[in-house]
């Protein structure tokens, strides 16, 4: 709605897939991955490639992960662990030459539960922009 408002509808295409099926085709600018946690199974890393290879240069990667456990959460594991940024990144092996890691950090903030309650949560957040 808000490309739409600022006349920018015409150049936007927004697709959604199970990337365990499809992948978008042709080179896409953005490839946006939030919270991509799964209990199926599947090669996480594997996927995160293959889309990062979909953009075209100047095209960035967006992973925002969960960093930590919200107080409300189902799953109060205290061994669960939230690979960091650079955990994410290391193993889909791009070479320095054709990528860089814009931002990698795991930053702050309050979240809100349904009934209105807040907890400071942590996200870890990946931006990787392909250059050649």
């Amino acid at each position: 709605r808000t490309a739409r408002a600022r006349g920018l509808g015409a150049r936007i295409t927004a697709e959604q897939h199970d990337a365990r099926a499809s992948l978008p085709d042709p080179r896409v600018d953005l490839v946006n991955a939030h919270y991509f946690h799964t209990p199926y199974a599947m090669d996480r890393t594997a996927i995160l490639r293959a889309a990062a290879e979909l953009l075209r240069p100047g095209g960035l990667l967006l992973v925002v992960d969960h960093g930590s456990t919200a107080p409300w959460s189902w799953n109060q594991d205290p061994d669960t662990h939230y690979p960091a940024p650079a955990e994410v990144v290391a193993p889909m092996r791009l070479a320095p030459e054709r990528w860089t890691v814009v931002r990698g950090d795991s930053p702050r903030r309050i979240a809100t539960r349904p009934d209105g309650s807040t907890a400071e949560v942590v996200d870890h957040v990946l931006l990787v922009r392909r250059d050649a």
